[in-house]
């Protein structure tokens, strides 16, 4: 009977875990079917440098909606329309524009029809917003987000004059007023999340961290949490005199105002949700790191791409740019098609040359990661480059696109 027991355990473990017997071993493997169902520091990673990028990682240009443009041009003259964001069903549009009274790189938001017809102000008078392309509607379209800090100010802000009615083959939701007093919010000296509903009504701070600055924010793809990045003032005053992008603090902000901070290192690779999401992924410098973004007892790991990536550059300039591979890409093999283990809480050092490698052995397309996309669950996409802003551009170069397919760990039953 005990015999019997053991082996019908034995055929469950099997069927319900997906197990199989490698080639001249003993123990059996198991692996889970999604991998959202796998913490982060389960995760094995393959690298592979230097892909061809997807058609949708390339920046479109960021067009404004023609109806909301025409009524700028004609109404509002005075006013410079910055960008516009659709909502996801294609009902509503934001019109994100400065008047001549916001300071320089504040704006104001307005919310539209898609047939160009205005319909509220959202901002109240004491409230501007930053950083125009933080503007975001949620995936369900059922909620708004951006960034604001206070604007002291007596001036009443003019709302523009209602049009006529526009014709349309179906009938238009109403507006409820053409200027409405909007309700006062908590406002704050550097710039914070807001969030409000579809409408533009329930306006309210997400964040109340007076003294840092978030200038970033992604909305999760199922709508449950927000990534987001933050810093001090003086950090980025300090990046922009150094001419580089600005860095912050990875933080997961959830639609109740709790906020978790991921890292406490700055980065300025914005973070990116997993096509599920289920993880957060951000880089510094040559790492990768993936966070747990919707577990009770979340995890976090580290892939390290130092070595893979001098490797890879130094092939790519004896190849493409006619420069001799170095004995640091031939000291060791090719990562490629060797699965490894992502490492659970571990740091590493900046890209600048170690001790025992002078600069001028650093391959030249040697660059830190600048951009990721996640575009399916077992595949982040990694850009490296060299990046400097600089007043009147900015300037990039060797901009080459890496691949990390993603996987579990193999999970050994005993």
């Amino acid at each position: 009977m005990t015999c019997r027991i053991a082996a019908a355990l034995a055929c469950l473990i099997f069927l319900l875990g997906g197990c199989a017997l490698e080639p001249g071993g003993d123990a059996r493997h198991a692996l889970p079917k999604s991998l959202r169902d796998v913490p982060a520091d389960k995760l094995a990673y393959r690298f592979t440098p230097d892909v061809e990028p997807l058609p949708e990682f390339e920046t479109a240009a960021d067009e404004k909606h023609k109806a909301v443009q025409v009524d700028f041009e004609t109404r509002r003259a005075e006013e410079a329309l910055l960008r516009t964001v659709i909502s996801p069903d294609g009902q509503r549009v934001l019109a994100v524009y400065a008047t001549r009274e916001t300071p320089e790189g504040a704006f104001r938001l307005d919310l539209y029809s898609t047939d160009g017809r205005f319909l509220r102000n959202i901002l109240p008078l004491d409230l501007v917003g930053a950083f125009p392309q933080s503007v975001a509607w949620s995936p369900d379209g059922q909620m708004i987000a951006f960034i604001g800090k206070r604007y002291p100010t007596n001036q009443p802000i003019e709302a523009p004059q209602q049009p006529a009615p526009l014709e349309s083959p179906t009938p238009l939701e109403p507006s409820a007023t053409v200027a409405p007093l909007i309700p006062s919010v908590p406002t704050f000296s550097t710039e914070q999340i807001y969030v409000c509903d579809r409408d533009g009504f329930a306006l309210r701070p997400l964040t109340t961290r007076e003294g840092l600055i978030y200038f970033h924010l992604a909305w999760a793809p199922d709508g449950h949490a927000i990534a987001a990045l933050a810093c001090k003032e003086f950090e980025l005053d300090a990046r922009m005199a150094e001419g580089r992008p600005t860095a912050g603090r990875p933080r997961l902000l959830t639609l109740d105002g709790q906020e978790r901070l991921l890292d406490d290192r700055l980065t300025d690779v914005l973070p990116i949700w997993s096509p599920d999401a289920s993880k957060v992924a951000t880089a510094f410098d040559t790492e990768v790191m993936i966070y747990d973004a919707a577990s009770s007892n979340p995890t976090q790991a580290s892939i390290p791409l130092r070595e893979a990536l001098l490797e890879a550059s130094a092939r790519y300039d004896a190849e493409r740019l006619g420069a001799p591979q170095s004995e640091h890409a031939s000291s060791q093999p090719s990562p490629n098609g060797n699965t490894q283990t992502a490492k659970q809480n571990v740091a590493h050092p900046a890209s600048s040359p170690s001790p025992e490698q002078s600069p001028a052995e650093t391959p030249l397309s040697f660059n830190p990661i600048i951009r990721l996309e996640w575009p399916q669950p077992d595949k982040l996409y990694l850009q490296t480059g060299f990046v400097r802003i600089y007043a009147n551009e900015t300037v990039t170069s060797y901009l080459r696109w890496h691949l990390i397919d993603i996987r579990s760990q193999i999970m050994i039953l005993n």
